[in-house]
Order: C-alpha cells, then structure tokens, then sequence
C-alpha cells in the first residue's frame, strides 16, 4: 500500500498526494452537500437535482474543452488552473444564498472537476506509457476510492452535530482540501527533468508546427466507438452510488444499514484488487476482453440484485453482499479495459483531444446514469433490472468487437511498416 500511496516516479507522487486531498474533500462533500443545498441554503430537492443536472452537462463541455486546452497549454498547467478554480468554487457554495448562485457555482466546481480530471489523464498519456500507464492510473484509483471513504468516515462528524454550523464548516474544509490538492502539483516541470519536453504543446501559437500533427478524435470511428459502449458500462457507477441505495431502502426487506455495508464491501475490493486485475489491460485485445467480462458480470449482478427484492430479510442480506461482490469485480475489470482502449487507441500527437472525448464519456454516463437506473430497476422491478442486465452484457460485447478489429488492424499496419 505504501508504493500506491507514494510511488517512486515523482510525477506518479504528486498526482497520488494530489488525489488523497482531492478524494477527501469529495468524500466530505457527497456526504453533507445534499443536506447542506437542502438544510442550510434552503433549497427545494428538486431544484438541487434540477442545478446539478445542469452542472453534469457542464462537465460534460468540461471534460471535452479540457482535452483542447490541455493540448494548447500542458496538461500540468491545466491540471493546477482546473484545481484552483474547483477549489475556489467549492468555497464559494458557503456565500450561495439562492438557486441561482447554486447553479452557477455548481456549474463552475463541476466544470472545472472534469477539466481537472481530462488534464490529469492527459499527463498520465503523455509522461508514461504501456503497462506502466495502466498500473499508475490503477493505483491512483485505489487512492481515490480509500480516500473518499475516509472523507466519507470523517462527514459523520457534521452529520452527528447536525447543525447549519456544523454543515457550513465541513463545505469549507472540503474547499480548503481542494485548493490543497495543488501543492503537490507546483513546480512538477522544473522538479521532473524531461516533464517540459513530454508535455509540450501540440496546438496553439506555441506549438511546433514543424512536428508532425495528429489526428482529431471526432473523425476516428474507432476510437468514438469504443468510448460510446464504454460510457454506456461506466453507468455501474450509478447502480452503486443510485440504484442500489435506492433499491435496498423500499424494495427489499434487508436492513437499511446494508447500503453502508455493500459500499464498504466496494472499497475493500477495488483497494486490493485494482492493481492487480489491471495488469495486461494496456494491449487493446485484452482491455476488451476485460470490458466484456465487465459487463457480463454487471448482467448477472443486476439480476441478483433483483432477486434481493423478492426474498425475507436474511436472504436479501446474501444476495446483496454476492451482488456487490460481482458488481465490484465488474467494475475493476470494466474500469481497467476502458483505461487501456483510451489510451491505447488514443493518437499520442492529440494526446489531450483523445482522453477530453474519453472522459466526456464518462461524464455523459455520469449525467445520465441516475435516470437510466430509476427509469428501469427502481421504477419497473423484476423488468427494469433484466433491461440494464442486457444493456450491459451487449455494452461489454461492443467493447470487445471494436477492440478486436482495432487490434487486427494495428497487427496488418505493423506487418506494412517491416515489410
């Protein structure tokens, strides 16, 4: 755990000491900012649901941009920009006094999360490579999950106090946490010989324009392809953090404390078997392999979870705890095949262009998902959850046919060059 914590690769440590800051101050928030819009701003839940949804469409503008601007001005650049501008929003929810402030701030902080999140999966693409890559964006992974959680465990603090005090605080730690995140970041280029050279800029009136120019992800069918189905998978992010909250509280008879249960169970398994279930993954017949297995799994974990509906309390109980256990290995298998195809796929002289149209992907996912998962499992039962069942398997399957014919096709251009 020590090595995941603080690798040896100074660019590697600086993004995990940036990740334990910026994991904690999320886990903070997702606990109180629900209670903090509601309680102490005194909105209604439906416009905090309303101006959330409208902040996830300006992450999804976010992740995209980000890819652009990363290419024109460093990822690591636009990585601390992005950091310092969450941060500053996330303070200023203290000063948001009505709906329209909330909106406008929650479209900044969300905005700026996901430039943040395409500018650091650019400097992974450009400073590292192969299965190095994989294991550095897996291992900051564990980080993310480990410290949300403990962010999570530290919330309860304010959720015991239960006052507006207590709830106004803890938005200000999670602002100040933020901003700390960047520390780590200062200075990487002058810290890290070759970093400048690796992150130079491909676009833009600083760009050489005598360097070869590389191609624009929105006209390469493959790589769309491919983040298309791989946004549809990445939606088990809702089933954990929507459906199955939802589904254990008033459809099943298993005690309520279960949702803290599976979600502990997730964490547990992503920090002990993320690494390792990632090796591999950076040749793109084997990351397709690993979405599709992803998928299938995330099919028989969608019809387990239905079944906890229909059975007492001691059987709901089992099946959740088998559900999470197969959704969870899902996810790290899903997760680490969708990491190899981004970057593998990716052309390397647009670097940035090609992680900005990844994760806008998963920013898509991430917008859509909580409607996806009401409007089939919670809404329709029994139906709604062998809808997501399919939807995932034929997900998984596209994944694996588009990687597969990338990889004959990279395997006939190899076979041109040494002939």
């Amino acid at each position: 755990m020590l090595r995941t914590l603080l690798p040896g690769d100074p660019v590697a440590r600086a993004l995990s000491i940036a990740t334990m800051a910026g994991s904690l101050s999320m886990g903070l928030f997702y606990s109180v900012s629900a209670l903090y819009f509601t309680f102490v701003i005194g909105l209604e839940a439906t416009t905090v649901g309303t101006g959330l949804t409208i902040a996830g469409a300006t992450g999804v503008l976010g992740s995209f941009l980000g890819g652009r601007l990363a290419d024109r001005v460093g990822a690591d650049r636009l990585q601390q920009a992005a950091t310092v501008v969450q941060g500053v929003a996330l303070l200023a929810y203290v000063l948001a006094d009505d709906a329209l402030t909330f909106v406008l701030v929650a479209c900044v902080a969300v905005g700026a999360r996901s430039m943040q999140g395409t500018a650091k999966q650019t400097l992974l693409a450009r400073w590292f490579t192969g299965p190095d890559r994989i294991e550095v964006r897996a291992r900051l992974r564990v980080v993310t999950n480990v410290f949300i959680a403990l962010g999570t465990s530290a919330a309860a603090v304010a959720l015991l106090i239960g006052t507006a005090t207590a709830y106004r605080t803890t938005m200000v730690l999670v602002g100040l946490l933020s901003l700390l995140a960047v520390v780590p970041l200062g200075g990487l280029r002058a810290r890290v010989p070759g970093l400048a050279e690796a992150l130079r800029p491909t676009r833009g009136p600083r760009a050489d324009l005598s360097a070869p120019q590389g191609r624009s992800p929105l006209r390469d069918r493959t790589y769309l392809a491919s983040t298309a189905l791989n946004s549809v998978v990445a939606m088990q992010f809702g089933l954990q953090n929507v459906g199955v909250p939802l589904w254990i509280a008033h459809h099943t008879e298993a005690p309520t404390v279960m949702v803290s249960v599976v979600l502990l169970l997730n964490t547990v398994l992503v920090a002990s078997l993320q690494v390792r279930a990632s090796r591999g993954t950076h040749e793109v017949r084997a990351a397709g392999r690993a979405v599709r297995r992803g998928g299938l799994l995330l099919a028989v974990a969608c019809l387990l979870l239905a079944a906890a509906g229909s059975v007492g309390a001691v059987a709901a109980v089992v099946l959740l705890l088998v559900a999470e256990t197969v959704s969870t290995a899902a996810e790290i298998l899903a997760e680490a095949g969708g990491w190899g195809l981004a970057f593998e796929l990716a052309d390397p002289l647009s670097a940035g262009a090609y992680q900005g149209v990844s994760q806008m992907g998963y920013s898509i996912a991430g917008m859509l998902a909580p409607l996806v998962i009401t409007a089939t499992a919670i809404e329709h039962g029994w139906l709604g959850w062998l809808g997501l069942a399919a939807m995932f398997a034929v997900a998984g399957t596209g994944v694996a046919a588009v990687a597969a014919r990338a990889a004959v096709r990279r395997g006939e251009a190899q076979v041109q060059l040494v002939a």
